[in-house]
């Protein structure tokens, strides 16, 4: 059981989403899972330049370490996405990586994998955030189980931290009894027909242009 996290915060695993991240990666440890912690404050993930070379070829033409995050999330049972909540939204470093998982995300290409997310805040919003880092990966193609959340004045506070570590460990455990047993979410289901029949007429629409994921689409049975 392979489970690849990333976090998007500047500060790395030394902030608050670290510290509630590392606690799902403790809980997924725990329950069997083997854990990949990868940090885009150490890589060089630029933004996307919109070019489609992803959708004609299969790969970006950016020369960075983006196929370093990538390619083990693609690897993976489950992905855990993290990032603190920036004025409503993730990160920046966090959106460069969702940018540039466009092609993948057309191929829906974590068909079948699992997905949790991590968010904290200074003073709220992290929920929003959390379905917003959910919501991608449903479009990857993957089953959500859940996120969790925390603010910084809960994470600091001696008294209240415990919980928030609690919440993190049992996340971690969930995703990882939900990938074991090839949990399904029908709750999801109409979702994902939904984007997947998107995808599926945007690709037909542009199969002149976007060779790479027709031709993808086509050996899948998908067209």
């Amino acid at each position: 059981m392979k489970l690849t996290s990333v976090i998007g915060s500047p500060k790395g695993m030394d902030g608050n989403t670290g510290t509630l991240l590392q606690a799902v990666l403790n809980g997924a440890r725990h329950a069997g899972a083997e854990v990949t912690a990868l940090s885009l404050s150490m890589l060089d993930v630029r933004p996307c330049r919109g070019c489609e070379t992803c959708h004609e070829d299969g790969d970006c033409c950016i020369v960075d370490d983006f196929p370093r995050v990538r390619d083990p999330m693609l690897d993976s049972d489950i992905v855990v996405l993290a990032s603190p909540n920036y004025i409503w939204n993730v990160s920046a470093q966090m959106k460069a990586l969702l940018d540039r998982c466009c092609g993948p995300l057309h191929l829906r290409a974590l068909g079948g994998a699992y997905g949790g997310a991590v968010v904290t805040s200074g003073g709220g919003g992290e929920e929003e955030v959390g379905e917003y880092l959910l919501q991608f990966l449903r479009a990857l193609g993957c089953w959500t189980v859940d996120g969790v959340g925390a603010r910084a004045g809960e994470l600091k506070d001696d008294d209240r931290r415990g919980e928030a570590l609690d919440r993190g460990r049992e996340l971690g455990g969930r995703l990882v009894e939900a990938a074991a047993e090839g949990r399904q979410y029908p709750e999801q289901e109409q979702e994902h027909t939904q984007f997947a029949e998107r995808m599926k007429k945007l690709i037909l629409a542009r199969k002149d242009d976007w060779t790479y994921e027709y031709e993808y689409w086509k050996s899948q049975g998908r067209l």
